[in-house]
């Protein structure tokens, strides 16, 4: 890109629809977000880096993040800078003593080692002009709602058709949101979570890991 003017932005939603998982993010004070496809485990580690679940044994972006801290190097932010051909790109703005160092990655990677470390995301404008959607089409937790774009694949290729010259728009349903903004639904999303690990924790019989999970959803209103 010749010129890349930025927004700051949040990680504003995680749902699922009918062609995968998606994550939506969405610039401050902005009627618009920007939905990407992301895969089933990036979906998971988003939502437990949101969420601050402990996990017994560190997921690929806990890894990154220690890797970072023990080369003496910080996340100062990360980009999602380019859309090509329904392709989303993203990269990681790093600081290690007084040089900047840019890493290309992708925009599910990048969002997971951001909610981390709470480092700011920011987002061209460029892009929320071509493949943003209006926040009015994202319904609360409950009910579906369709949006008027297509679907993509799993490794950060964005929702084709949508501020393209030769894109069609087939409806995209969201049909159990997973995780949003708002307090009760982010409890929601993590409820699924750990009742998940908790079935995992009682199959291989880690009594131990069982009882903390059941406290956990205890918290949530969610015991069992």
């Amino acid at each position: 890109m010749a010129s890349e003017t930025f927004v700051e932005a949040d990680v504003w939603t995680v749902a699922q629809t009918e062609q995968g998982n998606v994550v939506l993010i969405r610039p401050r004070g902005s009627d618009l977000a920007v939905p990407i496809i992301i895969g089933q485990l990036e979906t998971q580690s988003i939502l437990i880096g949101m969420g601050g679940v402990e996990v017994p044994r560190p997921l690929t972006h806990d890894l990154a993040v220690s890797i970072l801290k023990a080369l003496k190097a910080s996340l100062l932010r990360i980009e999602i800078n380019d859309l090509q051909e329904g392709t989303f790109y993203a990269r990681l703005v790093l600081r290690q003593g007084a040089d900047e160092i840019l890493v290309d990655a992708r925009p599910s990677d990048a969002i997971g080692m951001a909610v981390r470390t709470g480092c700011p995301v920011f987002i061209a404008e460029t892009v929320v002009d071509e493949a943003g959607i209006s926040v009015s089409l994202v319904t609360d937790t409950a009910g579906a709602t369709t949006l008027g774009v297509d679907g993509a694949d799993p490794e950060g290729r964005g929702l084709e058709g949508h501020g393209s010259e030769d894109g069609s728009a087939e409806g995209l349903s969201f049909e159990d949101e997973v995780l949003q903004g708002s307090e009760p639904a982010r409890e929601t999303g993590l409820s699924a979570l750990l009742r998940e690990e908790l079935e995992e924790a009682i199959a291989i019989e880690d009594y131990e890991r069982a009882a903390e999970l059941r406290d956990r959803l205890r918290d949530l209103g969610e015991g069992r």
